[in-house]
């Protein structure tokens, strides 16, 4: 009898949903590729817990950056199902720039991982993530990705595959920008913006990306060599009637030399 009720409790162990959570979530699979969110370690003080959303594409398969430009949908995460979770933020690693007949986007081409970062409202309680993420996956059309992934950030946290893929996602990361590599300047004429940047590197490989946000949007840089400097011109093609609160647009600065990134401050 004492086996026959220990097999029933095993039984009823595995049916319940919550024992069979990970700090990985399932693959979601969608065509052109899957998607899934992992975890890895324990949230620190202020609650902050590493994570990273991984986009498996196929070949030929695409997704956005965090403004893709002119088509496209940027990564998207709900996390208000989620219990004890406040929010969750995406960085992104450094984009490349695509011409597709006309349709200029930002984004990636193969398989990347969008490092997220997770806060607790309580650190040292139990968590459940249920997000919900959506996500453009395109390949001559575009397949909008849309699913509840969920996990349990405490269930295997120091699982080594998962702690190696999240610190590689965030390895991958643009570098702070600095004085010596940045934006030195960012001005209006007229209706462009024109934003002077410093760097290493030959010139010519230069690429720069602004995100749109909070009502502002903008028109795909152009690079200028003026007086010895090296220029981006973007059209303003939205902004907001006042200018938001907050630390400003994302930008990333690549050149042959690397890549950083910042903030240019609301205008």
């Amino acid at each position: 009898m004492r086996n026959i009720a220990l097999a029933f409790l095993a039984f009823l162990l595995g049916a319940n949903p919550l024992s069979a959570l990970a700090s990985s979530s399932d693959w979601f699979e969608t065509q052109g590729g899957r998607i899934r969110l992992v975890t890895a370690g324990k949230p620190d003080e202020a609650g902050r817990l590493k994570g990273m959303l991984e986009v498996d594409l196929l070949p030929g398969w695409k997704t956005y950056w965090r403004d893709p430009g002119d088509a496209g949908v940027p990564p998207q995460i709900d996390i208000s199902a989620s219990e004890n979770i406040t929010s969750a933020e995406f960085a992104f690693p450094v984009p490349e720039r695509h011409d597709d007949g006309g349709f200029k986007w930002a984004g990636y081409d193969e398989p990347v991982a969008l490092p997220i970062i997770f806060t607790l409202k309580s650190p040292a309680e139990a968590a459940l993530i249920e997000a919900d993420v959506f996500l453009g996956v395109c390949e001559s059309i575009c397949i909008p990705a849309q699913t509840r992934l969920t996990l349990d950030p405490a269930s295997d946290p120091d699982n080594p595959e998962d702690t190696a893929a999240v610190a590689a996602a965030l390895a991958a990361l643009p570098a702070p920008a600095k004085p010596e590599f940045g934006v030195s300047s960012a001005r209006e004429e007229g209706s462009k913006l024109i934003v002077e940047a410093k760097f290493p590197g030959d010139p010519a490989s230069a690429e720069f990306f602004l995100a749109g946000a909070d009502g502002y949007a903008f028109g795909t840089p152009e690079r200028v060599e003026k007086e010895g400097k090296t220029l981006f011109s973007l059209e303003i093609l939205a902004r907001p009637d006042s200018v938001p609160a907050g630390d400003g647009l994302h930008y990333t600065l690549v050149t042959d030399a690397g890549a950083v990134g910042g903030r240019i401050p609301f205008m």
